[in-house]
């Protein structure tokens, strides 16, 4: 596997135990039910913005989360095993 890495931030939006058991390289874990009052903390980070979930659904609102306040640079990477396909 190539080990480029996404530029940007990644966000893992699966719960904590979900992480523990494997996550993309440099990915921080926000919970999806924390996305909305850590608004201001996505706005400092690099952009874009890129997250992901086990499939993909959540990691979308995630990204309408970010994108309603102002985050428009956020990109939805669907399921963690498609990140990791993508990054071939």
């Amino acid at each position: 596997m190539n080990d480029k890495l996404i530029k940007g931030t990644v966000i893992d939006v699966r719960t904590p135990e979900e992480f523990s058991e494997g996550h993309y390289l440099n990915a921080i874990n926000i919970p999806l039910d924390e996305v909305a009052q850590l608004i201001n903390e996505f706005k400092e980070m690099p952009k874009p913005i890129v997250a992901y979930y086990r499939t993909g659904n959540r990691s979308g609102n995630a990204v309408a989360i970010l994108k309603k306040n102002g985050i428009n640079d956020a990109l939805n990477a669907g399921g963690l095993d498609d990140l990791k396909q993508n990054k071939k």
